[in-house]
């Protein structure tokens, strides 16, 4: 006798007579579907996809918390997929709390300053990046990706959960560039090191035991170079924990200051540490573009040497007007430059 069909057999998977795979011949089974009432594919969205999309995690994650019975919809369980539903008349809770899905889709742009942690949770009490960002929608907002406490500069924060996947998985290899202060003199053998990629264990994966692999190709660019310090741009696709600090330290250079200055197209300008402001339409479209570009499969650039442009490090600001806190003027993205900002 042949043992129980695997997990998820009939739901997308076909047998030419109906059969399931090792019945007896009694006649066909009919093909298991869930039971939760929401296996109509006519009533709207797949409920992964809506979750995704309202900021609650990646689909598949989102799919994880289907199945572990995290997820309700009009106070119905659901714990088996497929699941369609409809955003705009559904009700639907994620480990007891609510999901909004009927909200419109926010994009801010944050200078994040230093001593400020990008996680949604701190469990020692710091300050976090959304704190910073009191939204006229009241919307819940998420970072995109992380920047670590001891770093400044461009961090976006958005409801979006697919633009949020797409820039922060690594396969997508949205380009990012941040301006590195480190001690000493960098030596152009030690850029040409740093470019090719230099092997970096990952001790949460490997615990130490194996040396890990190699950093992907970058662009490095000297702004100044001194014997005391060098100030430099570097440009990566990648976004491992703590990578540039990493680098610069097995090549033996210390990092004084790191701030990120540019996500695939968008430039961080026009704002001091602590201000944001929502992107523009045009923004959004780039950006998304971008990623959607990146994900495509196609042959390396020459060299190695990533898409994107390495730009200036100058990062202008405005004034803030008292009433709005720390929400840049609106239009700020137009007029001269007033100061130069965060200075290493």
């Amino acid at each position: 006798m042949s043992g129980p069909p695997s997990r998820g057999w009939g739901r997308d998977a076909d047998t030419t007579d109906g059969a399931r795979p090792g019945s007896r011949g009694d006649g066909p089974v009919p093909a298991a579907t869930p039971s939760h009432g929401y296996a109509d594919s006519s009533r709207g969205e797949r409920l992964q996809k809506v979750l995704a999309l309202a900021g609650v995690a990646s689909r598949r994650a989102c799919e994880a918390l289907i199945l572990a019975g995290e997820v309700t919809v009009n106070g119905t369980p659901v714990t088996e997929l497929p699941a369609w539903v409809d955003p705009k008349r559904d009700r639907l809770m994620v480990s007891g709390r609510s999901v909004r899905t009927s909200g419109r889709l926010i994009y801010v742009m944050l200078y994040k300053p230093r001593g400020v942690v990008s996680t949604a949770e701190d469990p020692k009490g710091r300050q976090r990046a959304i704190d910073l960002v009191d939204h006229p929608s009241q919307e819940r907002l998420f970072p995109i990706g992380r920047l670590d406490v001891d770093s400044s500069g461009l961090l976006l924060l958005t409801n979006d959960g697919e633009l949020s996947n797409m820039l922060s998985h690594p396969r997508f290899g949205v380009h990012k560039v941040y301006e590195v202060t480190v001690a000493g003199e960098v030596s152009n053998e030690t850029l040409r090191q740093l470019e090719r990629g230099i092997w970096l264990s990952d001790l949460r994966a490997t615990h130490g035991s194996r040396p890990g692999r190699r950093t992907g190709p970058s662009r490095l660019k000297i702004v100044h170079r001194e014997a005391e310090r060098t100030r430099l741009l570097m440009d990566l696709s990648e976004g491992r924990n703590r990578q540039i600090r990493r680098m610069m330290r097995d090549v033996g250079h210390r990092v004084r200051r790191l701030r990120r200055i540019q996500i695939g197209p968008l430039h961080l300008k026009h704002l001091r540490p602590g201000q944001w402001r929502d992107l523009l339409p045009r923004e959004i479209e780039t950006l998304r573009r971008a990623a959607e570009e990146a994900s495509r499969p196609g042959p390396p650039a020459k060299g190695g040497a990533p898409r994107t442009r390495i730009r200036g490090s100058r990062a202008v600001q405005r004034r803030t007007d008292s009433r709005d806190g720390n929400r840049a003027p609106r239009g700020s993205g137009q007029g001269p430059p007033e100061a130069r900002a965060d200075q290493p």
